[in-house]
């Protein structure tokens, strides 16, 4: 995505009334595919077995469109929302027609019909409701991070032994990108023999003047290893097969923004996992002129070959994003995967139906979080002295 185009999306998100991150993870979130779409899916993908209502609560972020479509494209059925902000409600219910707005949380949560609830709202503010729609009879689809203190996980493990109901958490750098969706495919085909690390590099642009308040409290948001981490956290989890893990080390710091001194602008941490280990890098320090909102890499390494992704931008090189490199035995290729599907919003709705976990296996995406929630919890902090 150029810079023209970054713009022109932000334009119709600040004509939606979305500005700020919404705005921005809105360009984001259509930056992704070789095609963005600035409309809802029309209807289900192909593949969509079953139609299940769902509603939506909580809209404090854009990626709450990206959750949205993607329940529509598995066969999700958007039935009613909630939201008090009038610029949220203008905003969903331009991108959505005919959708209903709910008097209330409660109302959506307790409607007997819908079967799903979804939300993207203040990180800290995510675990509580999806326990609530889980003892309110619901599966639930959190945008990450979903869960930001060790004692809110605790929770969430005692609602799901509870209830039966699934606790889904929304890593979209992995379920939502195409090169992403096949790099996993091919390392579970073996293409690289047995997965020894995984690297991830995942700068984001700050666009400070539009952040909402909460984005400067780690109080509010997790930290930056529990925010922008968890999708990192995810990948290693599910490429290296791991079951347990622990952290090696882990750090944080605040470089470039004294006025926000509880601000965390960089962060990173080393995992090791029975799987395999891990090093990942987050940080909010993505340049104006690069032409999209970051440069996302991923490192595979393997016993027979490795593999790099630039998820969303090559430097200097091909255009668009899904890029996908794999040295092995064979010699050297590259992949563009901009075409290829994305499966998770059919296996999603396809496990509520049929109380599956294809979709999601529901303690490796506990474990990503516990990973990064301990990492955040225990980071030293790192400074420029």
């Amino acid at each position: 995505m150029t810079q023209t185009d970054r713009r022109t999306l932000l334009g119709l998100a600040a004509a939606a009334g979305l500005t700020g991150i919404a705005g921005e993870a809105l360009a984001q979130s259509t930056s992704r595919g070789d095609a963005p779409t600035e409309s809802a899916p029309a209807r289900p993908a192909p593949e969509a077995k079953y139609r299940v209502p769902f509603g939506v609560v909580g809209m404090d972020h854009g990626h709450i469109y990206a959750i949205t479509d993607a329940m529509i494209r598995g066969g999700g059925v958007l039935t009613s929302f909630y939201s008090a902000v009038p610029s949220q409600v203008a905003a969903f219910q331009k991108r959505y027609p005919g959708v209903r707005l709910a008097r209330s949380e409660d109302e959506v949560i307790n409607d007997p019909k819908i079967k799903l609830i979804c939300s993207a709202a203040v990180p800290a503010l995510r675990a509580p409701l999806g326990i609530k729609a889980m003892r309110a009879g619901k599966d639930y689809l959190g945008d990450k991070a979903a869960i930001v203190t060790l004692e809110q996980l605790a929770q969430v493990r005692a609602a799901i032994r509870d209830t039966g109901k699934k606790f889904g958490i929304m890593y979209s750098e992995r379920l939502e990108v195409p090169a992403a969706v096949q790099a996993g495919q091919m390392v579970h085909d073996g293409a690289i023999g047995r997965v020894i690390q995984t690297v991830n590099l995942a700068p984001h642009r700050l666009g400070a003047p539009n952040r909402p308040e909460w984005f400067w409290d780690p109080a509010r948001n997790g930290g930056i290893l529990t925010d922008i981490g968890s999708h990192q956290a995810d990948q290693f989890v599910y490429l290296t097969g791991t079951k347990r893990a622990q952290v090696v080390a882990s750090q944080v710091g605040n470089f470039a923004h004294p006025e926000h001194p509880q601000f965390q602008d960089f962060g990173d941490m080393v995992l090791h996992g029975d799987g395999g280990t891990g090093y990942v890098r987050v940080d909010w320090f993505t340049p104006d002129g690069l032409s999209t909102w970051g440069d996302g890499r991923l490192f595979i390494l393997g016993t027979e070959g490795y593999i790099e992704l630039r998820k969303y931008v090559d430097v200097a090189g091909r255009p668009g994003g899904n890029h996908l490199f794999i040295a092995d035995k064979k010699g050297m290729r590259y992949m563009d995967c901009s075409k290829v599907p994305l499966p998770f919003g059919p296996q999603f709705i396809t496990d509520i139906v049929e109380r599956t976990s294809v979709a999601q296996d529901q303690e490796g995406a506990l474990l990503a979080a516990e990973l990064v929630l301990t990492a955040q919890a225990r980071a030293t902090r790192a400074t420029n002295a």
